[in-house]
Order: C-alpha cells, then sequence, then structure tokens
C-alpha cells in the first residue's frame, strides 16, 4: 500500500460499538486447512495492496464444504467466523473458497459489512458484459461439486449461458491434488509453480477450444489466481478472478480519491 499522505479529511476519531480496530480492509474466512499459496492466492497476503484479516471457519475442511452434500454443520461456524471478522473492524468480507458461495444469503444476512463470500459473484456481470448469444467459462476444482444451489446463491441462472469445466474432473492436476486433494496431498502439502502453472494452462486452452463462443472466463478457486495473467496471456479473453473481486471489493468500502486536472 502506497499512500502519499494520511486522509487529510479524518481529523478526528471516534470509536466504534464493538469494533476493535481502525483502517482495516478485507477479512478473509479460511478453511481450517494447512496448505501454502503463492502470491495471488488469497491465502497469501503479501500480494494485495490493502489490509487482509485472515479467520479460520473452525472444523469446516475442504471435504466438509466442498465434497459433502449435507452442509448444515458448516453453516454456523461460517456465520461465527464473519461475526469475529466484523467485530475486529473488517470493512468487508470475503470466503476464500469460491464454494463459499454455498452461503453468500446467510453471511450477508449476518453481518452489517458487505459480503463476497465467492468469485462466482461476477458471473451475472459478466454475462451482460459479453451478450446472452455468448457463453461465460468457469473455470473450477470440481465440477461435480457444484451445484445449482450454489449458483442460484450468487445469482447465478444455472439454466444460462455457461460453460464449466472442473480442473480436477476432467483433467490431470497433480500440483493441485498435492495440496488440497484428500488421499492425494503429501504430510507436507507442496507445489512447484512452473509445473502447477503448465498444468493449469493445458486444461484452460483446451477449454477454451471445446468453447468457441466463450467471451469471458471465470476462476473459481483462489489457488488458480497465480496463474490467471499466465492464461490470459496465452487465451486472449477477459479474465476474472478472486483477485478482481477483492480489488473490487476494497474499492466499494474504501473509495480512492480522484486527483487530477481541469
Amino acid at each position: 500500500m502506497n499512500y502519499g499522505n494520511r486522509d487529510l479529511g479524518i481529523s478526528k476519531i471516534y470509536a466504534q460499538e464493538g469494533k476493535y480496530a481502525y483502517g482495516m480492509g478485507l477479512g478473509v474466512m479460511l478453511l481450517d486447512e494447512v496448505y501454502p499459496g503463492f502470491p495471488g492466492d488469497v491465502r497469501n497476503a503479501s500480494a494485495y495492496p490493502f489490509p487482509i484479516q485472515y479467520d479460520v471457519v473452525e472444523n469446516v475442511d475442504i471435504v466438509k464444504l466442498v465434497h459433502t452434500d449435507d452442509k448444515s454443520e458448516c453453516l454456523q461456524p461460517t456465520l461465527d467466523a464473519a461475526r469475529r471478522l466484523e467485530r475486529m473492524g473488517c470493512r468487508a468480507i470475503v470466503g476464500e473458497c469460491g464454494y463459499f458461495a454455498y452461503f453468500q444469503q446467510a453471511v450477508a444476512g449476518h453481518v452489517a459489512v458487505p459480503v463476497f463470500m465467492s468469485s462466482l459473484l461476477q458471473v451475472p456481470l459478466m454475462q451482460r458484459l459479453v451478450g446472452l448469444e455468448n457463453k461465460v467459462g468457469i473455470v473450477c476444482a470440481n465440477r461435480s461439486c457444484l451445484t445449482a444451489e450454489h449458483l442460484r446463491n450468487v445469482g447465478i441462472d444455472p439454466s444460462s449461458n455457461l460453460a464449466i469445466v472442473g480442473v480436477e474432473d476432467d483433467y490431470e492436476t497433480p500440483h493441485f491434488d498435492s495440496l488440497w486433494a484428500e488421499g492425494k496431498r503429501p504430510a507436507i502439502p507442496m507445489s512447484d509453480f512452473d509445473a502447477a502453472a503448465a498444468g493449469f494452462l493445458a486444461p484452460c486452452k483446451d477449454f477454451v477450444a471445446k468453447n468457441p463462443e466463450m467471451r469471458a472466463m471465470l476462476l473459481e478457486c483462489t489457488g488458480f489466481q497465480p496463474f490467471a495473467r499466465i492464461v490470459q496471456r496465452e487465451i486472449g479473453l477477459p479474465i476474472f478472478s478472486w483477485s478482481t473481486l477483492l480489488d473490487y471489493a476494497f474499492s466499494v468500502v474504501n473509495h480512492r480519491e480522484h486527483y487530477g486536472h481541469v
């Protein structure tokens, strides 16, 4: 973050009821999992130009959130984490995993700050940008786990102009499996950037080739974001991701000043 000066519009400060910290940015709810993230992954705070505050959604891991059909036991821990981040003073709340879309409406109704639970929130905008006669491509980790309820909870019509691929369902992705896949993840999860990038780029190019009417692509998973620029150089399409969502989320709760001349 690079500010030239303090905000001269702030001359007095007052305590806000229930808030413990000030000057906060985005509160990120993490899955209760231990694995690393390259810069660009929401789990890695170093690549974002605004403050990131983390909280762990206790006892909610990848299996429970993504693969288990009955997600009811995930709800209360998710609401509790959102409330903790709000009390800490976070100005907006985001989820780490795109499958938190399942709880978008519940969390948004539980706290008084804006809630961005999934990168999928951008899809309705994307559909209007490209026109309903063209397709929006969604690249997710597990297509088989992305249900109509996930989509509807973030305002997406499941029957609309979508193309969806799951890279872990439809392709070999060992450098993602080694971070996230139960039964394939080693005791110390690890990944290699160049190998992971190559392993992700190939499915994305194949996805575009199979859907020539695609005009924009969304990367659902936070772990895909570090490779967004690499993919975009190859496919030449607009790419929406967690990074574009987080930049937008912070901008609406901390609007920038405009400097210029007339």
